[in-house]
C-alpha cells in the first residue's frame, strides 16, 4: 500500500516539538514534515558563498553515486558497481546499483541539513567511514543550485524486501515522501531525477554534462557513463604501462596539454605511498612570476576536488603545475579546497622534496636538460637554494648570474676571481661595470631576485670563498692617481668644477683608469642616496619639515664624478682658457656619466643637460664670445657683426 507525507517550506518552531520523524505521524497516516533550515536561503547560500560555480552540483551527483557504490561493496564485494547518466531537454536522470534507502533513511538523511549517512552511521557501515568522499553531509541538496525539481527513487539493497521509495522536493521547499510498487526499481540502487530551473537549462545539456563528468570523475574507481559515452578512464595517465620511457613522455605530455594547454619541459613522477598521494607534476615551458598563484588539481579518491589547490607545493615551486589522487589530505567544507592541516603541510614538504630530488637527478645525470630548465626557470631554483645548502652546493656550476665577465655560474666566476665582489642593485652594477672590468676586477650583478642572498652565502657552501660588496670607495681605490704636479696643473680647472656640481651634491676627482674611452664616471652608494633624496625633500618643504629633515643630516659621503685623466677630451677641458666654457663642459660630462650608469634623472639633473647642452651649442655658434650658461641666454649671446 502506498503512503505519502508532504511539507510546505514554513521552519518549525521548536518549542513546539514539530519534526520530520515519521513516528510522529498523525492518526490519518499523513503528518507534516519541513526542511529544518529555509531552504531559498540555503540555495542563495550554496550558490553566492560556498560553491564557486553550479557545475558542482554534478560532482555531489557522482560523489552521493560512488558513496552508495562503496557502502554497498563493503557489504557485498560481487554487487555491481555502476553509475549511469542521462540527460535531455533540461532533465537528468542519473542511475546507481549503490546501497540504496529506505523510507526510514530518506526521512533521516534527505529531509535533515548537515545528516550525513557516511557520518551518523545511519547505514551501519562506520567502519567503512574512510572510504567516502562526502564528509558534510549537505550532499543532494546542493543540486537546488541547477535544479526546480529533486525526485529520488531508491531501493535499499541491505532490505530488499522493503519497497522501493520515492523522496520528491521543490526548490520552495516542500517535499513529498511515498513509498512505490516493486517495478518502480526492481533492483537496488538509487535514480535520481533533476528539473532544471529557469535559466540553468545548459547545465543539463548532454554535451555539458558528458564534459564536467569527465572533468569530475575521470579518475573514479567504478564504470560511469553519460549515455554511451565512458567517463572513466583508469588506470591514471601516470601509472599506465608504455612501451617505452619516450612513448610515457609523450603520453604525458598530451594529458599535460589536455588538464593545462601547455606542452611541459618535463613530468616529474609524485609518490607518496605513506601519504596516499600518486600523481605527475608538469614542468611549465615558460617562464612565470613567483607571484603567481599556481593551479594543481587535486583528486580526492579518484574525484576532482579542486583545479586551484595552490596551497599543495611550496612557494618556490612555482615552475610547476600539478595532478594527483590522494586518500588522505581533507577537503574543505565547500570541497572545492584543501583543509589546512598538519598532513598538508606534511605532504607540501614531501612533496617538495621529490621535486628537488628530480632537480638533483638532472644535474647529476642529464645537464643538457638541466640547462634547458634552467634557462627558462632559474629564479625558482635561485629561491629554493636560498635555504637549502645542499642544492646551492650542487646547482652553483649550473645556476647563471650576470657579471663583469659575462654570464657565468658562481662556481665558474669563483674559480677566475680570488675576490668575488657584487653590488647590491643593478644601478650600482651598471656604473661600475665598465670601469671594475678595465681593471680586473671580477664583479657579480646581485640587483635581480635573490642573487645578492645567494653571493653572500658563498663562502658557506664554497670554503675558502671571499665575497666583498663592492662600493664606489672600492672602486676610486682601484683606480691609478694622477702624479701630484699634473693635478695641481689642474687646480684651478678642477676648482671650478667642483663649484658648479656643488649644488647637485656631487664631488670632483681626478684619476687615471681605462677604458680610455670613458671621460667621467659618476660614482655613489645608497648612503650617498639617502643624503641626496633627504637634501632634495628638505629643500621642497616647508619650514617645519625643512628643520625637521636638516637635523636628520647625517655624515654620508657624497656623490662624485671621478674625471678620466687618460681621456684626451677631460684634458683638453681642463685646460680652457674661458672659465665659464670649462664649468659648461664640466655638466656636460656630469650629465654623459648618469647617462652612461643609467640612473634616472632628477629635475636639477634634467635641468643641467639642458643647460650644458644649450650652453655648448652657442659656444658652437659663437666661439669668440663663450656663454656664461648661469646667465640668461640673451644677455650671453654676442652682437652679431653688422658689417
Amino acid at each position: 500500500m502506498t503512503s505519502e507525507t508532504s511539507a510546505n517550506s514554513a521552519s518549525p518552531d521548536p518549542s513546539s516539538g514539530s519534526t520530520s520523524d515519521p513516528s510522529r505521524e498523525a492518526p490519518s497516516g499523513r503528518s507534516p514534515h519541513t526542511f529544518q533550515v529555509d531552504l531559498r536561503g540555503l540555495v542563495d547560500l550554496l550558490s553566492h558563498h560556498l560553491y564557486s560555480s553550479p557545475r558542482v552540483y554534478l560532482r555531489e551527483l557522482l560523489q552521493n553515486a560512488v558513496d552508495a557504490l562503496t557502502a554497498r561493496r563493503a557489504e557485498q564485494p560481487d554487487a555491481p558497481a555502476l553509475v549511469r547518466l542521462y540527460a535531455s531537454g533540461g532533465r537528468l536522470r542519473i542511475e546507481d546499483s549503490g546501497i540504496g534507502l529506505t523510507e526510514t533513511d530518506v526521512h533521516s538523511l534527505l529531509a535533515t541539513i548537515g545528516r550525513s549517512s557516511k557520518r551518523d552511521g545511519v547505514q551501519g557501515l562506520a567502519s567503512a567511514r574512510a572510504e567516502f568522499l562526502g564528509q558534510f553531509g549537505i550532499g543532494l541538496l546542493a543540486c537546488f543550485v541547477v535544479a526546480a525539481e529533486i525526485r529520488v527513487v531508491s531501493r535499499s539493497a541491505r532490505t530488499p524486501a522493503a519497497p522501493p521509495v520515492e523522496w520528491c522536493a521543490r526548490d520552495d521547499g516542500s517535499y513529498t515522501v511515498r513509498t512505490l510498487p516493486d517495478s518502480a526499481r526492481p533492483e537496488p540502487g538509487t535514480t535520481v531525477h533533476l528539473v532544471a530551473r529557469p535559466g540553468s537549462a545548459d547545465w543539463l545539456a548532454e554535451e555539458r554534462v558528458l564534459a564536467l563528468a569527465r572533468d569530475f570523475g575521470s579518475l573514479l574507481p567504478y564504470d560511469v557513463r553519460v549515455g554511451e559515452a565512458k567517463v572513466t578512464a583508469l588506470p591514471a595517465p601516470w601509472d599506465r604501462p608504455y612501451p617505452s620511457p619516450a612513448g610515457r613522455r609523450v603520453a604525458l605530455a598530451r594529458h599535460c596539454h589536455e588538464q593545462f594547454g601547455f606542452s611541459p619541459l618535463d613530468a616529474i613522477d609524485l609518490d607518496l605511498p605513506l601519504a596516499g598521494i600518486r600523481g605527475v607534476a608538469y614542468v611549465l615551458p615558460s617562464a612565470v612570476s613567483p607571484a603567481q598563484r599556481a593551479g594543481h588539481r587535486v583528486h580526492l579518491k579518484g574525484m576532482l576536488l579542486t583545479d586551484r589547490a595552490d596551497e599543495l607545493l611550496p612557494d618556490w615551486a612555482f615552475f610547476v603545475r600539478c595532478v594527483i589522487d590522494t586518500d588522505s589530505l581533507r577537503p574543505t567544507a565547500s570541497r572545492e579546497a584543501l583543509y589546512a592541516d598538519e598532513t598538508l603541510a606534511a605532504v607540501r614538504e614531501a612533496l617538495g622534496e621529490r621535486i628537488r630530488d628530480w632537480l638533483t637527478g638532472l644535474a647529476a645525470g642529464d645537464p643538457e636538460r638541466l640547462a634547458d630548465f634552467l634557462s627558462v626557470h632559474h629564479l625558482g631554483v635561485k629561491s629554493l637554494a636560498r635555504h637549502d645548502s645542499a642544492m646551492l652546493r650542487t646547482m652553483l656550476p649550473w645556476l647563471p648570474f650576470e657579471t663583469t665577465d659575462g654570464r657565468l655560474s658562481l662556481e665558474e666566476f669563483a674559480r677566475r676571481h680570488p675576490v668575488v665582489h657584487f653590488t647590491r642593485t643593478v644601478e650600482e652594477y651598471r656604473q661600475v661595470a665598465p670601469i671594475a672590468s678595465a681593471q680586473g676586477i671580477g664583479v657579480v650583478n646581485g640587483g635581480y631576485t635573490y642573487d645578492t642572498e645567494l653571493v653572500e652565502r658563498l663562502p658557506s657552501v664554497r670554503p675558502g670563498t671571499a665575497v666583498a660588496e663592492l662600493d664606489a670607495d672600492t672602486v676610486t681605490a682601484h683606480l691609478d692617481t694622477v702624479d701630484p704636479a699634473q693635478e695641481l696643473a689642474l687646480g684651478t680647472f678642477l676648482a671650478a668644477a667642483r663649484a658648479r656640481l656643488d649644488p647637485l651634491g656631487c664631488d670632483v676627482a681626478l684619476r687615471a683608469f681605462h677604458p680610455l674611452t670613458v671621460p667621467a664616471l659618476h660614482l655613489d652608494d645608497r648612503s650617498a642616496r639617502h643624503e641626496q633624496a633627504r637634501a632634495d625633500a628638505q629643500e621642497q618643504a616647508d619650514d617645519l619639515w625643512a628643520g625637521i629633515l636638516g637635523s636628520l643630516r647625517g655624515s654620508a659621503p657624497r656623490a662624485r664624478l671621478v674625471l678620466n685623466h687618460l681621456n684626451p677630451l677631460v684634458r683638453r677641458i681642463g685646460s680652457l682658457d674661458t672659465p665659464e666654457l670649462a664649468a659648461t663642459a664640466t655638466e656636460a660630462l656630469y650629465g654623459q656619466a648618469l647617462l652612461m650608469a643609467q640612473r634616472p634623472l632628477r629635475p636639477a639633473d634634467s635641468a643641467l643637460l639642458n643647460r650644458a647642452f644649450i650652453g655648448l651649442l652657442e659656444w658652437a655658434t659663437h666661439p669668440a664670445a663663450p656663454p656664461d650658461p648661469a646667465q640668461p641666454q640673451n644677455s650671453a649671446r654676442p652682437q652679431e657683426d653688422d658689417r
